[in-house]
Protein backbone atom coordinates (compact mmCIF):
# COMPACT_ATOMS: atom_id res chain seq x y z
CA UNK A 1 0.00 0.00 0.00
CA UNK A 2 1.06 3.38 -0.54
CA UNK A 3 1.57 6.42 1.76
CA UNK A 4 -0.09 9.11 -1.00
CA UNK A 5 0.60 12.19 1.15
CA UNK A 6 4.35 10.90 1.34
CA UNK A 7 4.69 10.32 -2.55
CA UNK A 8 2.98 13.91 -3.68
CA UNK A 9 5.43 15.37 -1.21
CA UNK A 10 8.22 13.26 -2.72
CA UNK A 11 7.16 15.34 -6.30
CA UNK A 12 9.05 18.35 -7.48
CA UNK A 13 7.37 18.99 -10.40
CA UNK A 14 4.14 20.89 -9.47
CA UNK A 15 3.62 24.30 -7.69
CA UNK A 16 5.85 26.71 -5.64
CA UNK A 17 9.89 25.59 -6.40
CA UNK A 18 10.86 27.45 -2.67
CA UNK A 19 8.94 25.13 -0.37
CA UNK A 20 9.89 22.02 -2.37
CA UNK A 21 13.32 22.84 -3.30
CA UNK A 22 13.92 23.56 0.88
CA UNK A 23 12.09 20.84 2.30
CA UNK A 24 14.43 18.41 0.37
CA UNK A 25 17.76 20.34 0.61
CA UNK A 26 17.75 20.73 4.73
CA UNK A 27 17.27 16.79 5.79
CA UNK A 28 20.57 16.53 2.80
CA UNK A 29 22.14 19.72 4.74
CA UNK A 30 21.49 17.44 7.93
CA UNK A 31 22.93 14.34 6.66
CA UNK A 32 25.79 16.14 5.48
CA UNK A 33 26.36 17.88 8.57
CA UNK A 34 26.16 14.16 10.44
CA UNK A 35 28.93 13.13 8.20
CA UNK A 36 31.60 15.62 9.01
CA UNK A 37 30.20 14.86 12.65
CA UNK A 38 31.90 11.71 12.15
CA UNK A 39 35.08 12.71 10.67
CA UNK A 40 34.99 15.72 13.23
CA UNK A 41 34.32 12.75 15.96
CA UNK A 42 37.17 11.10 15.40
CA UNK A 43 39.35 13.85 14.18
CA UNK A 44 38.69 15.06 18.03
CA UNK A 45 39.52 11.97 19.80
CA UNK A 46 42.11 11.14 17.97
CA UNK A 47 43.35 14.89 18.73
CA UNK A 48 43.28 14.26 22.40
CA UNK A 49 45.33 10.80 21.66
CA UNK A 50 48.23 12.69 19.73
CA UNK A 51 48.73 15.29 17.11
CA UNK A 52 50.39 12.68 14.65
CA UNK A 53 46.96 11.07 14.83
CA UNK A 54 45.41 13.72 13.32
CA UNK A 55 48.10 14.10 10.93
CA UNK A 56 47.42 10.42 10.41
CA UNK A 57 43.88 10.72 9.72
CA UNK A 58 44.54 13.86 7.52
CA UNK A 59 46.91 11.40 5.22
CA UNK A 60 44.64 8.62 5.02
CA UNK A 61 41.60 10.72 4.38
CA UNK A 62 42.11 11.67 0.70
CA UNK A 63 43.54 8.05 0.00
CA UNK A 64 40.07 6.91 1.63
CA UNK A 65 38.43 9.12 -1.16
CA UNK A 66 40.12 7.77 -4.09
CA UNK A 67 38.62 4.26 -3.39
CA UNK A 68 35.31 5.89 -2.34
CA UNK A 69 34.61 8.03 -5.31
CA UNK A 70 34.79 5.22 -7.76
CA UNK A 71 31.85 4.14 -5.95
CA UNK A 72 29.87 7.13 -5.37
CA UNK A 73 29.57 7.90 -8.62
CA UNK A 74 26.82 4.68 -9.26
CA UNK A 75 25.42 5.81 -6.98
CA UNK A 76 24.83 9.61 -8.18
CA UNK A 77 23.58 7.86 -11.37
CA UNK A 78 20.67 6.02 -9.37
CA UNK A 79 19.79 9.24 -7.67
CA UNK A 80 19.39 10.81 -11.50
CA UNK A 81 17.78 8.06 -12.96
CA UNK A 82 15.09 7.52 -9.82
CA UNK A 83 14.69 11.19 -10.30
CA UNK A 84 13.88 11.63 -14.14
CA UNK A 85 12.15 8.22 -14.38
CA UNK A 86 9.72 10.18 -10.78
CA UNK A 87 8.95 13.00 -12.81
CA UNK A 88 8.22 11.01 -16.15
CA UNK A 89 5.77 8.69 -13.87
CA UNK A 90 7.36 5.83 -15.74
CA UNK A 91 6.55 3.28 -13.01
CA UNK A 92 10.03 1.91 -12.98
CA UNK A 93 11.01 2.99 -9.70
CA UNK A 94 11.81 0.32 -7.52
CA UNK A 95 13.42 -1.74 -10.18
CA UNK A 96 15.64 1.34 -11.28
CA UNK A 97 16.67 0.98 -6.95
CA UNK A 98 16.73 -2.05 -6.69
CA UNK A 99 19.25 -2.45 -9.87
CA UNK A 100 21.56 0.19 -8.59
CA UNK A 101 21.28 -1.11 -5.17
CA UNK A 102 23.04 -5.01 -5.81
CA UNK A 103 25.28 -3.10 -8.34
CA UNK A 104 26.50 -1.27 -5.32
CA UNK A 105 27.33 -3.71 -3.19
CA UNK A 106 29.19 -5.73 -5.66
CA UNK A 107 31.54 -2.50 -6.81
CA UNK A 108 32.03 -1.64 -3.08
CA UNK A 109 33.07 -5.67 -2.02
CA UNK A 110 35.58 -5.67 -4.83
CA UNK A 111 36.87 -2.06 -4.14
CA UNK A 112 37.27 -2.81 -0.55
CA UNK A 113 38.98 -6.10 -0.63
CA UNK A 114 41.40 -4.23 -3.39
CA UNK A 115 42.18 -1.27 -1.16
CA UNK A 116 42.48 -3.65 2.04
CA UNK A 117 45.42 -5.36 -0.36
CA UNK A 118 47.44 -1.82 -1.73
CA UNK A 119 46.66 -0.02 1.67
CA UNK A 120 50.72 0.12 2.03
CA UNK A 121 51.28 0.89 -1.70
CA UNK A 122 49.05 4.12 -1.70
CA UNK A 123 50.87 5.25 1.52
CA UNK A 124 53.86 4.89 -0.61
CA UNK A 125 53.08 7.27 -3.15
CA UNK A 126 53.15 10.17 -0.95
CA UNK A 127 56.89 11.51 -0.70
CA UNK A 128 56.78 11.92 2.92
CA UNK A 129 59.99 13.68 4.59
CA UNK A 130 61.15 11.12 7.46
CA UNK A 131 59.80 12.45 10.36
CA UNK A 132 56.05 12.40 8.96
CA UNK A 133 56.79 9.06 7.36
CA UNK A 134 58.13 7.23 10.93
CA UNK A 135 55.61 9.01 13.07
CA UNK A 136 52.34 9.01 10.90
CA UNK A 137 52.40 6.67 7.79
CA UNK A 138 51.66 3.57 9.85
CA UNK A 139 49.38 4.86 11.85
CA UNK A 140 47.52 5.95 8.82
CA UNK A 141 47.72 2.65 7.38
CA UNK A 142 45.80 0.85 10.42
CA UNK A 143 43.35 3.00 9.94
CA UNK A 144 42.85 2.59 6.47
CA UNK A 145 42.86 -1.39 6.17
CA UNK A 146 40.11 -1.50 9.30
CA UNK A 147 38.01 1.08 6.87
CA UNK A 148 38.26 -0.86 3.78
CA UNK A 149 37.11 -3.94 5.23
CA UNK A 150 34.16 -2.12 5.76
CA UNK A 151 33.77 -0.46 2.60
CA UNK A 152 30.10 -2.71 1.42
CA UNK A 153 28.41 -0.80 4.36
CA UNK A 154 29.43 2.33 3.88
CA UNK A 155 28.31 2.56 0.72
CA UNK A 156 25.40 0.92 1.35
CA UNK A 157 24.08 3.71 3.63
CA UNK A 158 25.33 6.30 0.69
CA UNK A 159 23.05 4.33 -2.04
CA UNK A 160 20.27 4.43 0.40
CA UNK A 161 20.78 8.29 0.80
CA UNK A 162 21.30 8.67 -3.00
CA UNK A 163 18.23 6.96 -3.95
CA UNK A 164 15.56 8.47 -1.51
CA UNK A 165 16.97 11.76 -2.78
CA UNK A 166 16.04 10.69 -5.90
CA UNK A 167 12.70 9.87 -5.11
CA UNK A 168 12.52 13.50 -3.52
CA UNK A 169 12.86 13.00 0.13
CA UNK A 170 15.61 12.52 2.16
CA UNK A 171 13.67 12.77 5.72
CA UNK A 172 14.19 9.10 6.59
CA UNK A 173 17.87 8.90 5.54
CA UNK A 174 18.54 11.96 7.72
CA UNK A 175 16.84 9.77 10.63
CA UNK A 176 19.02 6.64 9.84
CA UNK A 177 22.14 9.24 10.05
CA UNK A 178 20.93 10.23 13.48
CA UNK A 179 21.17 6.86 15.43
CA UNK A 180 24.69 6.14 12.65
CA UNK A 181 25.90 9.12 14.16
CA UNK A 182 25.07 8.66 17.69
CA UNK A 183 26.36 5.22 17.82
CA UNK A 184 29.32 6.25 16.41
CA UNK A 185 30.28 9.21 18.88
CA UNK A 186 29.75 6.75 21.59
CA UNK A 187 31.99 4.53 20.03
CA UNK A 188 34.42 6.25 19.70
CA UNK A 189 36.49 6.75 22.91
CA UNK A 190 35.63 3.35 23.91
CA UNK A 191 37.38 1.25 21.05
CA UNK A 192 40.47 4.30 20.74
CA UNK A 193 41.02 4.27 24.59
CA UNK A 194 39.93 1.01 25.38
CA UNK A 195 37.28 1.92 28.25
CA UNK A 196 35.90 -0.93 30.61
CA UNK A 197 35.76 -4.07 28.57
CA UNK A 198 36.63 -2.64 25.04
CA UNK A 199 39.98 -3.09 23.91
CA UNK A 200 42.68 0.14 23.45
CA UNK A 201 42.90 -0.01 19.73
CA UNK A 202 43.87 3.81 19.10
CA UNK A 203 43.87 4.33 15.43
CA UNK A 204 41.71 0.99 14.14
CA UNK A 205 39.62 1.53 16.66
CA UNK A 206 38.02 4.99 15.31
CA UNK A 207 37.69 2.91 11.88
CA UNK A 208 35.78 0.20 14.34
CA UNK A 209 33.58 2.63 15.41
CA UNK A 210 32.94 3.83 12.05
CA UNK A 211 32.21 0.72 10.42
CA UNK A 212 30.07 -0.51 13.03
CA UNK A 213 27.67 2.11 12.91
CA UNK A 214 27.75 2.50 9.09
CA UNK A 215 26.52 -1.56 9.38
CA UNK A 216 23.36 -0.53 11.69
CA UNK A 217 22.56 2.29 8.96
CA UNK A 218 22.68 0.40 5.93
CA UNK A 219 20.77 -2.46 7.65
CA UNK A 220 18.13 -0.25 8.90
CA UNK A 221 17.97 1.72 5.13
CA UNK A 222 17.80 -1.41 3.03
CA UNK A 223 14.68 -2.81 5.05
CA UNK A 224 13.16 0.49 4.43
CA UNK A 225 13.42 0.16 0.69
CA UNK A 226 12.66 -3.78 1.04
CA UNK A 227 9.65 -3.24 3.50
CA UNK A 228 8.14 -0.01 4.20
CA UNK A 229 6.49 2.76 1.59
CA UNK A 230 8.73 5.58 2.62
CA UNK A 231 10.70 5.87 -1.30
CA UNK A 232 10.98 3.37 -4.16
CA UNK A 233 8.71 0.62 -3.70
CA UNK A 234 11.91 -2.10 -4.04
CA UNK A 235 11.05 -5.68 -4.47
CA UNK A 236 13.23 -8.79 -4.04
CA UNK A 237 13.44 -9.72 -7.39
CA UNK A 238 14.40 -6.11 -8.28
CA UNK A 239 17.75 -7.09 -7.14
CA UNK A 240 18.72 -9.53 -9.60
CA UNK A 241 21.67 -8.09 -12.06
CA UNK A 242 19.47 -6.89 -15.81
CA UNK A 243 22.09 -5.69 -18.38
CA UNK A 244 20.06 -2.85 -19.49
CA UNK A 245 19.63 -1.01 -16.10
CA UNK A 246 23.16 -2.16 -15.30
CA UNK A 247 24.42 -0.15 -18.53
CA UNK A 248 22.26 2.70 -18.06
CA UNK A 249 24.20 2.70 -14.52
CA UNK A 250 27.28 2.62 -15.84
CA UNK A 251 26.77 5.20 -18.69
CA UNK A 252 25.72 8.01 -16.59
CA UNK A 253 27.70 6.44 -13.01
CA UNK A 254 31.64 6.29 -15.01
CA UNK A 255 31.64 10.03 -16.03
CA UNK A 256 30.64 11.02 -12.15
CA UNK A 257 32.93 8.03 -11.18
CA UNK A 258 35.94 9.99 -12.81
CA UNK A 259 35.17 13.30 -11.37
CA UNK A 260 35.11 12.37 -8.07
CA UNK A 261 38.05 10.59 -8.77
CA UNK A 262 39.65 13.59 -9.99
CA UNK A 263 38.87 15.48 -6.63
CA UNK A 264 39.96 12.47 -4.63
CA UNK A 265 43.32 12.87 -7.20
CA UNK A 266 43.99 16.03 -6.78
CA UNK A 267 43.35 15.76 -2.91
CA UNK A 268 46.03 13.15 -3.29
CA UNK A 269 48.43 15.15 -5.12
CA UNK A 270 47.89 18.00 -2.52
CA UNK A 271 48.45 15.94 0.04
CA UNK A 272 51.58 14.59 -1.67
CA UNK A 273 53.02 18.37 -1.69
CA UNK A 274 51.91 18.73 1.62
CA UNK A 275 53.59 16.07 3.06
CA UNK A 276 56.88 17.30 1.90
CA UNK A 277 56.35 19.34 5.08
CA UNK A 278 56.90 18.60 8.93
CA UNK A 279 54.24 17.38 10.74
CA UNK A 280 52.28 20.40 12.12
CA UNK A 281 52.36 21.66 8.32
CA UNK A 282 50.43 18.37 7.40
CA UNK A 283 48.30 17.87 10.57
CA UNK A 284 47.17 21.79 9.75
CA UNK A 285 46.51 21.40 6.01
CA UNK A 286 43.81 17.91 6.73
CA UNK A 287 42.06 19.90 9.92
CA UNK A 288 41.61 22.89 7.44
CA UNK A 289 40.01 20.79 4.72
CA UNK A 290 37.23 19.12 7.78
CA UNK A 291 36.84 22.50 8.89
CA UNK A 292 36.07 23.83 5.13
CA UNK A 293 34.25 20.34 4.62
CA UNK A 294 31.65 21.61 7.50
CA UNK A 295 31.38 25.18 5.88
CA UNK A 296 30.10 23.85 3.00
CA UNK A 297 27.58 21.13 4.07
CA UNK A 298 24.94 23.87 3.07
CA UNK A 299 26.15 24.03 -0.69
CA UNK A 300 26.19 20.59 -0.82
CA UNK A 301 22.75 19.78 0.56
CA UNK A 302 21.56 22.36 -1.82
CA UNK A 303 23.36 20.90 -4.55
CA UNK A 304 22.13 17.66 -4.11
CA UNK A 305 18.50 18.93 -3.90
CA UNK A 306 18.95 20.59 -7.46
CA UNK A 307 20.23 17.56 -8.74
CA UNK A 308 16.63 15.79 -8.03
CA UNK A 309 15.04 19.14 -8.75
CA UNK A 310 16.35 19.49 -12.13
CA UNK A 311 16.04 15.47 -13.03
CA UNK A 312 12.43 15.25 -11.92
CA UNK A 313 11.32 18.40 -14.25
CA UNK A 314 13.12 17.22 -17.40
CA UNK A 315 11.82 13.75 -16.84
CA UNK A 316 8.50 15.50 -16.79
CA UNK A 317 9.24 17.80 -19.43
CA UNK A 318 9.51 21.05 -17.81
CA UNK A 319 12.91 22.28 -18.46
CA UNK A 320 12.28 26.16 -17.52
CA UNK A 321 11.24 25.39 -14.02
CA UNK A 322 14.68 23.28 -12.94
CA UNK A 323 16.65 26.35 -14.67
CA UNK A 324 14.50 28.55 -12.47
CA UNK A 325 15.21 25.85 -9.60
CA UNK A 326 19.08 26.25 -10.74
CA UNK A 327 18.93 30.00 -10.15
CA UNK A 328 17.34 29.96 -6.99
CA UNK A 329 19.49 27.71 -5.24
CA UNK A 330 22.80 29.58 -6.71
CA UNK A 331 21.32 33.00 -4.98
CA UNK A 332 20.60 31.22 -1.96
CA UNK A 333 23.83 29.11 -1.44
CA UNK A 334 25.93 32.51 -2.50
CA UNK A 335 24.36 34.45 0.47
CA UNK A 336 24.79 31.95 2.97
CA UNK A 337 28.24 31.21 2.12
CA UNK A 338 29.44 35.23 1.97
CA UNK A 339 27.75 34.81 6.27
CA UNK A 340 30.23 31.33 6.48
CA UNK A 341 33.12 32.88 4.84
CA UNK A 342 33.02 36.19 6.74
CA UNK A 343 33.11 34.20 9.76
CA UNK A 344 35.62 32.00 9.12
CA UNK A 345 38.06 34.90 8.01
CA UNK A 346 37.45 36.69 10.89
CA UNK A 347 38.12 34.13 13.55
CA UNK A 348 39.91 31.26 12.51
CA UNK A 349 42.23 30.62 15.38
CA UNK A 350 39.17 30.25 18.27
CA UNK A 351 37.23 27.48 15.22
CA UNK A 352 40.96 25.52 14.90
CA UNK A 353 41.94 25.33 18.06
CA UNK A 354 38.76 23.31 19.18
CA UNK A 355 39.98 20.80 17.68
CA UNK A 356 43.75 20.25 18.45
CA UNK A 357 43.00 19.52 21.87
CA UNK A 358 46.43 17.41 22.81
CA UNK A 359 49.05 19.27 24.77
CA UNK A 360 52.30 18.17 22.95
CA UNK A 361 54.59 19.84 21.27
CA UNK A 362 53.72 21.03 17.63
CA UNK A 363 49.73 22.16 19.35
CA UNK A 364 50.48 25.70 18.95
CA UNK A 365 52.35 25.63 15.36
CA UNK A 366 49.29 23.79 14.00
CA UNK A 367 46.87 25.60 15.43
CA UNK A 368 48.91 28.95 13.85
CA UNK A 369 49.14 27.09 10.31
CA UNK A 370 45.31 25.81 10.53
CA UNK A 371 44.25 29.32 11.16
CA UNK A 372 45.99 30.83 8.21
CA UNK A 373 44.63 28.25 5.53
CA UNK A 374 41.34 28.81 6.90
CA UNK A 375 41.32 32.56 6.44
CA UNK A 376 42.80 32.15 2.95
CA UNK A 377 40.19 29.31 2.40
CA UNK A 378 36.90 31.91 3.05
CA UNK A 379 37.64 33.62 0.40
CA UNK A 380 36.60 31.57 -1.99
CA UNK A 381 33.48 30.06 -0.17
CA UNK A 382 30.66 31.72 -2.30
CA UNK A 383 32.39 30.86 -5.73
CA UNK A 384 32.98 26.89 -4.59
CA UNK A 385 28.90 26.99 -3.23
CA UNK A 386 27.96 28.42 -6.86
CA UNK A 387 29.54 25.96 -8.68
CA UNK A 388 28.14 22.74 -6.25
CA UNK A 389 24.65 24.14 -7.55
CA UNK A 390 25.63 24.29 -11.32
CA UNK A 391 27.02 21.11 -10.95
CA UNK A 392 24.45 19.56 -9.57
CA UNK A 393 22.00 20.99 -12.00
CA UNK A 394 24.28 19.25 -14.99
CA UNK A 395 24.39 15.61 -12.93
CA UNK A 396 20.13 15.80 -12.51
CA UNK A 397 20.51 16.31 -16.43
CA UNK A 398 22.14 13.64 -16.95
CA UNK A 399 25.25 15.79 -18.45
CA UNK A 400 27.80 14.08 -16.15
CA UNK A 401 30.35 14.47 -18.99
CA UNK A 402 30.10 18.05 -18.57
CA UNK A 403 30.26 18.06 -14.43
CA UNK A 404 33.54 16.01 -14.92
CA UNK A 405 34.71 18.28 -17.81
CA UNK A 406 34.34 21.53 -15.03
CA UNK A 407 35.99 19.29 -12.19
CA UNK A 408 38.90 18.62 -14.57
CA UNK A 409 39.19 22.47 -15.25
CA UNK A 410 39.13 23.43 -11.82
CA UNK A 411 41.44 20.85 -9.89
CA UNK A 412 43.81 19.83 -12.78
CA UNK A 413 44.09 22.91 -14.93
CA UNK A 414 44.34 25.59 -12.07
CA UNK A 415 44.40 24.32 -8.53
CA UNK A 416 47.36 21.57 -8.77
CA UNK A 417 49.62 23.20 -11.46
CA UNK A 418 49.07 26.48 -9.48
CA UNK A 419 50.51 25.09 -6.48
CA UNK A 420 53.24 23.05 -7.76
CA UNK A 421 54.24 26.24 -9.17
CA UNK A 422 54.23 28.39 -6.17
CA UNK A 423 55.75 25.73 -4.04
CA UNK A 424 58.49 24.14 -5.96
CA UNK A 425 59.32 27.06 -8.74
CA UNK A 426 58.37 29.97 -6.71
CA UNK A 427 59.38 28.62 -3.57
CA UNK A 428 56.39 30.99 -1.58
CA UNK A 429 56.36 27.84 1.22
CA UNK A 430 53.21 27.46 3.15
CA UNK A 431 51.71 30.24 1.67
CA UNK A 432 51.78 28.55 -1.61
CA UNK A 433 49.86 25.75 -0.29
CA UNK A 434 47.00 28.21 1.34
CA UNK A 435 46.90 30.11 -2.34
CA UNK A 436 46.50 27.53 -4.51
CA UNK A 437 43.95 25.54 -2.82
CA UNK A 438 41.33 28.33 -4.10
CA UNK A 439 42.54 29.14 -7.08
CA UNK A 440 40.40 25.45 -8.97
CA UNK A 441 37.28 26.49 -6.87
CA UNK A 442 36.80 30.56 -8.16
CA UNK A 443 38.08 29.29 -11.65
CA UNK A 444 35.73 26.75 -12.02
CA UNK A 445 33.03 28.78 -10.77
CA UNK A 446 33.05 31.28 -12.92
CA UNK A 447 33.49 28.55 -16.25
CA UNK A 448 30.46 26.53 -14.86
CA UNK A 449 28.13 29.70 -14.58
CA UNK A 450 29.03 30.61 -18.29
CA UNK A 451 28.29 27.25 -20.01
CA UNK A 452 25.06 26.87 -17.58
CA UNK A 453 23.65 30.33 -19.54
CA UNK A 454 23.86 28.21 -22.68
CA UNK A 455 20.94 25.87 -22.11
CA UNK A 456 22.29 22.88 -24.20
CA UNK A 457 21.64 21.25 -20.74
CA UNK A 458 18.19 21.39 -21.14
CA UNK A 459 17.22 17.68 -22.34
CA UNK A 460 16.79 14.53 -20.54
CA UNK A 461 17.88 11.39 -20.53
CA UNK A 462 14.61 9.46 -21.67
CA UNK A 463 14.33 11.64 -24.68
CA UNK A 464 18.17 10.48 -25.26
CA UNK A 465 16.84 6.81 -24.59
CA UNK A 466 13.70 7.98 -26.98
CA UNK A 467 15.99 8.89 -29.94
CA UNK A 468 18.07 6.04 -29.43
CA UNK A 469 15.34 3.84 -29.17
CA UNK A 470 13.83 5.40 -32.64
CA UNK A 471 17.03 5.27 -34.69
CA UNK A 472 17.32 1.71 -34.09
CA UNK A 473 13.94 1.05 -34.91
CA UNK A 474 14.90 3.37 -37.96
CA UNK A 475 17.76 1.10 -39.14
CA UNK A 476 15.82 -2.06 -38.45
CA UNK A 477 12.99 -0.60 -40.63
CA UNK A 478 15.65 0.45 -43.48
CA UNK A 479 17.71 -2.79 -43.39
Amino acid sequence: MTNTSAADEARLTEGDLVRPMFRLAWPLVVIQLLQVAYNVGDTFWLGALSPDAVGAISLAFPLIFLVIAVGGGFTTAGAIMIAQHRGAESGEDGLIAGQTVSFILLVATALGLLGFVVTDDLLGLLPADAETAAAIVPLAAAYMRVFFLGMPFLFGFFVFVALMRGYGTARAPMRVMVVSVLINLALDPLFIFGVGPFPRLEMEGAAVATVISRAIATAIGFWLLLRTDVGPAVEVDHLVPRLEYVREIVRLGVPTALEQSMTALSMVAMTAMVVTFPPAVVGAYGLGNRLISLAFLPSMGLGQATDSIVGQNLGAGRPDRAERATWLAAGTIAAIMLVAGSIAFLIPEPIVSVFVTAEEAGRAETIAYGSTYLRFAAVAFVFTGVTQIVLGAFRGAGNTKTALAFAVLGLWVARVPVTYALLFVADWGTTGIWLGAIVGDIVAAFAAVAWFTRGTWKESILEDDADEEAARSSATTTD
